[in-house]
This record gives C-alpha cells, sequence and structure tokens, in this order.
C-alpha cells in the first residue's frame, strides 16, 4: 500500500491506495505521526477511494490512530468509503466511531 499526506487548510489527508493490511502498519503510523507532528493541523482526514482490500489488522490500526487523535485533540474521520471496503467498516460498526463521507 502506498500513503500520501497532503496538508491543506489545517487538514492533513492521507490518501491510501492499494491494499490495507499489516504489512503498511509501519508506514501507515509514520504518515499519521507526521500529520500530528503538524502544528497546524486540526484534523485528519483518512482517505481511502483507492484502498483494493483491508483486513482486520487494518482495522486495528484505524482504531489506533482514533485513539492517537482523541488523545491530542484532533479528530479522524474516513472518507471515500466505496463498495467492500465501506460494507467491512459498517459491519464492523467503524461507521459509529468514525465520520464516514
Amino acid at each position: 500500500m502506498n500513503v500520501s499526506v497532503n496538508q491543506e487548510n489545517g487538514r492533513a489527508r492521507l490518501s491510501l491506495k492499494g491494499k490495507f493490511d499489516f504489512t503498511c502498519h509501519r508506514g501507515f503510523k509514520q504518515a499519521y505521526e507526521d500529520a500530528f507532528a503538524g502544528g497546524d493541523v486540526l484534523e485528519v482526514v483518512v482517505d481511502m477511494r483507492e484502498v483494493e482490500y483491508l483486513d482486520s489488522s487494518a482495522l486495528g490500526m484505524l482504531l489506533l490512530l482514533r485513539d492517537k487523535g482523541k488523545a491530542v485533540g484532533k479528530p479522524v474521520s474516513l472518507a471515500n468509503c466505496n463498495g467492500t471496503v465501506r460494507d467491512v467498516l459498517r459491519v464492523a460498526n467503524f461507521d459509529k466511531l468514525f465520520t464516514l463521507h
């Protein structure tokens, strides 16, 4: 999976591409740690438009990101969750834990 980070107007957007599974743990964590380190970042959006697949470890990584966001007072939301990705998130009740747009 590739992760790119774009910061604009107080929002850090983490754009994910490919398979979101345990093999990308290190890169995903580094991306969100870098995003939170930006002093002008007020919120983090995970853009999942190009995610082909996610597994339970990806769900765990999203929960860790959410906890980190709460700890530093910066909300985390999920964007462009389509098809199977959206179905997995709903089955796991992530639509109750995150704002999905």
